[in-house]
């Protein structure tokens, strides 16, 4: 009979599994050492200063030693205190590297991690939106609509000449570079590519409504009208993504992959006879169902094996645990075939994923689908080894700003394959409890872009 220990998710470092703790093993989502902040390079400049200004007040006073020396040997060492206290002022005031004090200045790199205003997608949409390998015209469109979500967070008065400035760049864009945007589009699409056209450029929700609102300064409808702008944007970029922008690497192409997107259907049922909380005018209920959209255009291999499960029933009848900050799946890569595929984060502004190598965000590297998403799904890593992930068990991570770090971002960052993010019931994700059940789950949409190769066998996997 198993202990009872074993019946439990145990999350360790880097590793989520159904199996006991090593004794050496940290625990995942644990907080690291803080390195220097800001606050405490602030602190020590103000320590320096008020030392220093002791130091002038004590040493430039001649000492009665000093007055015994003779004029030449005083005024040569009233010389040397002058040039060491005008050394240390100037390290005070100036960022300069003396003493080795460079240490108290964090580096560019390692700021990404603290400052405030990194620039991560803070929702599934966006991440999303973002990762679709479009037109370039179509990108730079999208990113002066995005910047004015930023802008709609300031409080009080708004920037909203900056923000009309921005979406006349986007419809000047749209409108010269017409032609360009829809030969983007194949053939076969390119009616459905001139209809969204239209309506991105002239339509309620379009562009020129867009400034309309901005001109009357109401951040209501300019929130309502950039959405519609957004998605519409979103639609003609995924035209324009027929498949994968880049090559697979020849080892890999034996596993199943995603050449595109996909919707997955799940329904998840309460195990304990309870229910789960109703929205707004509905009623509880003891199964909800929640959508999950999985990126193949950044993780096609992680996406495709996930997609394959899903459409072989494994994960019908599949037990949930809660666990710090996620829910996962319980470990049932024995009751299925399945392989173990290498690790696939895609780094942002990099054309292809990087396989079985985890990204440095302390060095300025953030994946295009980041972890730091409430709702963001990935897969578990491998209990051999952390460079694969499990060929079962994937989660459902519930960030938690509180649990992060300064610049919002997760202390595992970059260190899982992230394949999607849940789109409708994210709410149902913070009731699920440990026991319930996954009753079913359905590729509803993406089956055309699931690619199976002839021959998948275990032979690659870990």
């Amino acid at each position: 009979m198993a202990s009872p220990l074993s019946l439990f998710t145990v999350v360790s470092h880097r590793i989520l599994s159904l199996h006991p703790p090593h004794p050496n093993r940290s625990l995942l989502f644990v907080k690291p050492k803080s390195p220097f902040s800001r606050t405490v390079s602030r602190d020590l400049r103000m320590r320096l200063h008020s030392e220093t200004r002791n130091y002038v007040d004590k040493e430039l006073i001649p000492s009665s030693t000093d007055s015994k020396l003779n004029p030449l040997e005083a005024g040569s060492k009233n010389l040397e205190k002058l040039v060491a206290t005008v050394l240390i002022l100037a390290q005070v005031w100036s960022p300069l590297p003396l003493f080795g004090l460079d240490s108290a200045y964090i580096s560019p790199a390692e700021a990404v991690l603290y400052s405030p205003d990194t620039k991560v997608p803070r929702s599934g949409e966006l991440a999303l939106r973002r990762a679709i390998p479009a037109n370039p015209n179509m990108k730079t469109i999208q990113a002066s609509l995005e910047d004015i979500s930023y802008l709609l967070r300031i409080p009080q008065r708004k920037p909203y000449g900056t923000m009309e400035s921005n979406v006349k760049k986007a419809l000047k864009v749209a409108i010269e570079d017409k032609d360009a945007i829809l030969a983007s589009i194949p053939e076969d699409l390119r009616d459905k590519g001139s209809e969204l056209y239209a309506l991105l450029v002239d339509g309620k929700g379009g562009l020129q409504a867009l400034i309309e609102s901005i001109r009357y300064q109401d951040p209501d409808k300019v929130s309502i009208r950039l959405a519609s702008s957004l998605d519409t944007v979103a639609e003609m970029e995924l035209l324009q993504a027929s498949g994968l922008s880049f090559l697979l690497p020849q080892q890999y192409m034996n596993y199943p992959r995603l050449a595109g997107r996909g919707t997955v259907e799940i329904t998840i049922e309460k195990a304990d006879g309870s229910t789960f909380q109703a929205e707004a005018g509905g009623e509880q209920r003891k199964s909800a169902t929640i959508q999950v959209v999985i990126d193949g255009f950044s993780a096609p291999l992680t996406a495709g094996n996930f997609a394959k499960l899903v459409t072989n029933g494994a994960y019908d009848g599949a037990k949930l645990n809660t666990v710090n900050q996620a829910v996962i799946t319980e470990d049932g890569s024995g009751k299925v075939e399945s392989v173990s595929v290498p690790l696939e984060v895609m780094p942002s502004g990099q054309f292809e994923p990087l396989y079985r190598t985890p990204l440095s965000v302390q060095d300025g590297e953030l994946p295009v689908l980041p972890l730091s998403v409430y709702g963001a799904v990935a897969m578990a890593h491998s209990e051999n080894s952390e460079d694969y992930s499990s060929p079962y068990q994937f989660f459902f991570y519930l960030y938690d700003k509180r649990n992060s770090g300064l610049g919002g971002l997760s202390f595992d960052e970059g260190q899982f394959s992230v394949f999607g993010y849940t789109t409708a019931g994210r709410d149902i994700l913070g009731q699920i409890k440990t026991g319930d059940i996954i009753k079913s789950a359905k590729l509803i949409e993406g089956q055309d872009r699931l690619i199976l190769p002839a021959q998948n066998n275990n032979s690659s996997s870990t």
